[in-house]
């Protein structure tokens, strides 16, 4: 199996060779240039391995949530690409992709969504498998639902942002909390080899944003 799979839902632009098992990867923190980063990145990556985008067998993403620019350039990519080469598609949300690379096995994820909220969700490890606990939701960081038991690990530039916040209601009930954790391509690039392999991939028109957020923007009154 041959998977392509890129994220660019936060400041990090990645992009990851998945080759029968086998992982090559690029990874740049790129701010506002992922534009300019991604296609690069893939076509290194598909040089490195010295095959062709028509010997893939399926093009995964990072569908979000996250940036929105940056969302929209995931999906053109994977769209672009999977209709050139006439491959299936494959979206990976983001948040599990960050709460397969905390390594923990009970994981609150907490995304800085600006505009005072963060993106969450809630996972677990299950035989190997990252299986969803709570759907990804957007809320002000005081306004969190509450966490079942202890032993949590949370993950994500959220605790960085709203550190005192989001301590206060879950330092108890965490035992790790890793901040700079982002959703890498290598992690999106495991998580859809599994799917794959299981249920197959989808139309390539299919690669469409997850915003969770239909706002972009505060307006200037609601700053």
């Amino acid at each position: 199996m041959k998977i392509l799979a890129f994220d660019t839902a936060t400041e990090y632009c990645s992009a990851a060779l998945w080759l029968e098992g086998n992982l090559l990867e690029r990874t740049e923190r790129a701010g506002q240039t992922h534009s300019q980063l991604l296609l690069p990145q893939c076509r290194s990556l598909l040089e490195e391995a010295r095959i062709d985008l028509q010997q893939l067998d399926c093009i995964a993403f990072g569908m979000g949530p996250g940036s929105f620019t940056g969302l929209r350039i995931g999906c053109a990519a994977a769209q672009g690409l999977a209709f050139a080469a006439d491959l299936p598609v494959i979206g990976i949300n983001s948040l599990q992709a960050m709460a397969a690379e905390s390594g923990g096995d009970k994981v609150l994820v907490c995304l800085d969504a600006r505009m005072g909220e963060i993106y969450h969700a809630l996972y677990a490890r299950v035989d190997g498998s990252i299986l969803e606990i709570r759907a990804p939701g957007v809320c002000k960081p005081e306004e969190m639902p509450g966490l079942d038991g202890d032993g949590w690990t949370g993950c994500g530039n959220g605790f960085a942002t709203y550190a005192a916040v989001l301590m206060s209601q879950f330092g108890g009930a965490l035992n790790l909390v890793t901040e700079n954790c982002y959703p890498y391509a290598r992690q999106i690039a495991i998580l859809a080899a599994g799917q794959f392999a299981k249920e197959g991939g989808c139309a390539a028109e299919s690669a469409l944003p997850l915003y969770i957020r239909n706002k972009v923007a505060l307006k200037i009154s609601e700053r």
